[in-house]
């Protein structure tokens, strides 16, 4: 069953990658944006780099996600072998998932692998509950809230709403995370800086240290050494503005390799700098 989930994992992301690279698949926006920040990063983003890296994380989450749901839960049994894959914690990381446990707000973000950190949280023992805008078409919405966003029938994909509710998961002790790397277009954003370029940030992080400012906030990546190693890199973030903060550890990933972010193929300036997206409108 490994092998035919690797192989299908490997067929899946050559077709899709061809496919994608065929119709140029969001290249006006890739383009508009990795213009508007080349001069923060070592070197212009490499479109089709991108997209292989996309095929294959989405492979990975279609064919071999069960394996981020079968991880040991002690942090003393990494590194590990589990289905080929070499899996460990990055030094230093096992302190801060140790702390994760007792719940703080988790900012992740479009780079790399983002949705296999949830399940592998889960089998570490940690009290996940991630806020995701529900998908269309429904089904598909089941699909990722039932199957690919729970670990052993604990469904950790939430669709919260109000305030309240963002503040009631912390209050039980819960890890309440969220993407904070897309564009904010409500009249509560926050101004920002990313890549050296001013954006609106998700003002939803600044509210709820507000009224729980004792809160810890965390932020997870997953580091890939070849193809078969994968790190888990834990820490806690801190600062005046944790938006800034987050801000500020997001262009230092996204400057080591650019075509780990997936926000190239987003409107992340949209709202400071609409006209960066007219060649995107033509």
């Amino acid at each position: 069953m490994f092998f035919k989930g690797r192989i299908a994992a490997a067929v899946f992301a050559r077709v899709a990658y061809t496919v994608l690279k065929l119709v140029g698949w969001k290249r006006k926006t890739f383009l508009a944006n990795a213009k508007h920040v080349s001069p923060a990063l070592k070197g212009f983003p490499d479109y089709g780099q991108l997209l292989k890296n996309l095929t294959r994380h989405v492979a990975e989450l279609l064919f071999r996600f069960g394996t981020f749901k079968r991880l040991p839960a002690a942090l003393s049994a990494y590194p590990c072998r589990v289905d080929g894959w070499n899996l460990d914690i990055a030094e230093g990381s096992a302190e801060v998932l140790d702390k994760m446990r007792g719940g703080g707000i988790f900012l992740t973000a479009h780079y790399g692998n983002y949705e296999a950190i949830g399940p592998w949280l889960c089998c570490l023992g940690i009290p996940l509950k991630a806020s995701y805008i529900p998908v269309k078409p429904a089904w598909l919405n089941r699909i990722l809230e039932g199957r690919i966003r729970a670990v052993d029938g604990y469904r950790y994909s939430i669709d919260a709403r109000t305030p309240r509710e963002f503040l009631r998961l912390l209050d039980e002790g819960r890890l309440f995370c969220l993407l904070a790397d897309q564009d904010s277009r409500i009249p509560s954003a926050t101004d920002g800086f990313f890549l050296g370029k001013p954006v609106n940030n998700n003002p939803l992080p600044e509210f709820l240290l507000k009224h729980r400012p004792e809160t810890p906030v965390f932020v997870c990546w997953m580091e890939e050494r070849g193809c078969a190693t994968k790190v888990l890199h834990a820490v806690e973030i801190r600062g005046e503005s944790v938006m800034d903060s987050f801000n500020d550890w997001l262009g230092g990933r996204i400057a080591e390799n650019p075509t780990l972010w997936y926000g190239f193929t987003h409107r992340r300036f949209m709202s400071k700098e609409p006209c960066v997206y007219l060649l995107d409108a033509q």
